[in-house]
């Protein structure tokens, strides 16, 4: 594949794919004729050079490659000679690509569909997550995940789930499982599950363009706080690692590096879906990081308002999750042995056991108490349970600094 061509695959290939699958209306089909287009697009474009529109070529080609494909195999299924007719004799239009992978994402997240494919579908339709990706984002092996996207297909296919946003009557009721899987894209993209990168940019920039896609369908108070959730853990994405991409806690970051404009859209629009009160999970934890993010230095954040709406939002959403990022502003507040004995109930009750950042965060309060050998447990435990490099070799510095003198 020519450096051209791997381009416009990076930055085109799931708005195509989204597209392709208006235009063809099958998932599958739609895959091979993406694959297809762009093999024929390494082959033409050294030669013809790189069309005008792309995306427009690679669309078409695909919708030839695919009605090619549908006579082939008519000779065997005959109904597949009626299908080829009806996509050849209809019109397509790139018009309304742009909302292409907005009415695939809410194809994605139908109600027929379980939460557990509608994220997974997403990841690998909209986001071109690989499923080994995938399972580790949902703790799952790859074959459970394959399994989870096959059945969403073939659900969507049996069902006839249109591709379509739906009415504004039915967005409400669909809106919870959008903002969720919107929100899992944006996660992965700011903390990847593995790999030798902390971030993969081109995740979060997709999450915050589908955010914004539906901030001008449906200005709801939950999807400004997810928007601007998503712009203030954005604004601090160049300060999270260093120039050899190294991790960088958030007390140790250089704040310059912030982006301003994020902030101060992010802070804007969090205070938008606050007034309303019509607020939900979405809204407080974008609160939550607003006061971070006003903190010109980390020793002005004021942990006591961040604890106050944690406290909310645990009310709100109970969570082993939430509770943890609780703990971790308690002991900002009232100190190491006060976030310990929070962490410590969590992982009594046998939840997050298998959760890195918790068994990190134990770490670094024992650290903090000079318990050493509970410190270089919890940490041992930690870097065994992340795939991520950068935090593995933060978690293997933290050991380093507590081995013996003379090991």
């Amino acid at each position: 594949m020519t450096l051209s061509v791997e381009a416009i695959y990076r930055s085109e290939s799931r708005r195509v794919l989204a597209t392709l699958i208006r235009v063809l209306g099958d998932f599958d089909l739609a895959e091979e004729a993406l694959h297809e287009a762009f093999f024929v697009a390494v082959q033409r474009w050294p030669l013809d050079g790189v069309p005008d529109n792309p995306r427009a070529w690679l669309v078409s080609t695909g919708r030839f490659k695919a009605i090619d494909r549908l006579r082939r195999q008519a000779r065997f299924t005959p109904l597949l000679q009626e299908q080829a007719d009806a996509l050849e004799a209809a019109d397509w239009s790139d018009e309304d690509v742009e909302d292409d992978r907005l009415r695939l994402i809410f194809t994605c997240c139908h109600p027929a569909l379980a939460a557990d494919a509608q994220a997974a579908l997403t990841l690998r339709e909209i986001c071109d997550l690989t499923t080994e990706e995938i399972a580790r984002a949902f703790l799952a092996t790859p074959a459970t995940i394959a399994q989870r996207i096959v059945r969403a297909k073939g659900k969507i296919r049996e069902a006839r789930i249109p591709y379509q946003v739906p009415s504004v009557a039915e967005l409400p009721e669909r809106l919870d499982s959008v903002l969720r899987v919107i929100y899992l894209v944006f996660n992965e993209g700011y903390s990847a599950s593995m790999g030798a990168d902390l971030t993969r940019e081109a995740l979060t920039r997709e999450a915050i363009r589908l955010g914004r896609l539906l901030m001008q369908l449906l200005p709801e108070p939950e999807v400004m706080g997810l928007l601007a959730l998503m712009l203030l853990h954005e604004s601090r994405r160049a300060a999270r690692t260093s120039a050899d991409g190294a991790l960088v806690l958030l007390d140790k970051q250089d704040r310059s590096l912030w982006d301003v404009s994020l902030i101060a859209e992010g802070c804007a629009l969090a205070e938008q879906a606050l007034s309303t009160r019509g607020f939900g999970p979405y809204g407080l934890q974008a609160a939550i990081a607003a006061v971070h993010a006003e903190a010109t230095r980390a020793d002005q954040t004021d942990w006591p308002q961040i604890v106050g709406l944690y406290d909310v939002l645990l009310r709100a959403v109970p969570s082993p999750v939430i509770e943890l990022n609780r703990a971790v502003a308690v002991a900002m507040r009232d100190g190491p042995l006060s976030g310990l004995q929070h962490v410590e109930r969590i992982l009594a009750r046998g939840e997050l056991l298998d959760y890195h950042l918790a068994h990190s965060a134990r770490g670094e309060f024992c650290r903090q108490l000079g318990r050493v050998e509970e410190a270089r447990a919890a940490y041992a435990k930690a870097l065994s349970l992340t795939r991520q490099i950068p935090e593995q070799r933060f978690l293997e510095q933290r050991l380093a600094e507590l081995r013996p003198p003379g090991h």
